[in-house]
């Protein structure tokens, strides 16, 4: 009896795994909402602390100098400095979150949790550059509200705030997946953020204007990014850019595609994920 009714049993069927002829959007929006609740949860952290350090820059460049720091080219100097200051906090912010979420996940042994469903290289990068654009846009937004309070600064070309700084937060998101996916522990990504985000972001042109370095130094700042990123995007506000405005469109631009190609290359080939 027994063996007839294994005889009579239906064979058993592996499970077939689930086929997206598309874009698998639900995998991609559950990536990118993990990774916005990710940073929301310590926003103390995440968006608060970016803003109180991009006003600190300001009071003691505006407040606790005030009067002894004359116009830029006719603008007033909280004026000219406030949209580089915003920027400032949108790259860091991008930078960070992609960052320190592939790292976290590495140290921690969480990578299987992008790494196991149905996602292709394609819709990772996607996903943790749109999580890390979202952080940088609002850590901007929010930046960009506190800085109005000291500086009264309007808005002359909104083409040149949205593509700049919506560019700059991809192409800092990026990077970071770069840096988190390189890093093998903590002290390798801090050594990118000190020793390259940092010393570039600085040297970009947010405090002065960098026609007005001696040489070679204002030759070798027209080849830092930072500095086309942060002019284009004060563009937008003063209508004034330091150097040349369709150099840094095409700049955001083909950026956005190396770093993107860059990417895909690393989560295709598993680099420092898979074992």
């Amino acid at each position: 009896m027994k063996d007839m009714a294994d005889s009579t049993a239906s064979p058993v069927i592996p499970p077939i795994p689930r086929a997206y002829p598309g874009v698998n959007w639900t995998g991609v929006q559950t990536l990118y909402l993990k990774e916005v609740r990710r940073f929301w949860k310590v926003g103390m952290q995440t968006v608060a602390a970016p803003v109180v350090n991009t006003l600190l820059y300001l009071m003691v460049f505006t407040v606790a100098a005030k009067g002894a720091r004359p116009p830029v080219n006719g603008v007033p100097f909280a004026v000219f400095i406030g949209p580089g200051l915003i920027m400032m906090s949108i790259m860091n912010a991008a930078f960070a979150n992609s960052s320190s979420s592939l790292m976290q996940a590495k140290m921690m042994g969480l990578t299987q949790d992008f790494l196991t469903p149905p996602l292709t290289p394609t819709e990772q990068v996607w996903a943790f550059a749109a999580g890390s654009a979202t952080r940088g846009i609002f850590v901007g937004v929010i930046t960009a509200l506190s800085v109005f309070v000291f500086a009264r600064f309007q808005i002359t070309h909104w083409w040149a705030v949205l593509y700049f700084g919506f560019g700059a937060s991809l192409v800092m998101g990026m990077l970071g997946m770069v840096g988190g996916l390189w890093a093998e522990k903590w002290d390798h990504l801090a050594a990118v953020t000190n020793f390259v985000v940092m010393p570039m972001s600085f040297l970009s042109g947010t405090f002065y204007l960098v026609d007005r370095l001696p040489e070679p130094f204002r030759t070798v700042s027209h080849y830092n990014p930072f500095f086309y990123m942060i002019s284009g995007f004060r563009y937008g506000f003063i209508g004034q850019m330091d150097g040349s405005l369709s150099a840094g469109v095409w700049l955001v631009a083909v950026l956005t595609v190396i770093m993107a190609g860059a990417c895909w290359w690393l989560f295709q080939t598993g680099y420092r994920l898979k074992t």
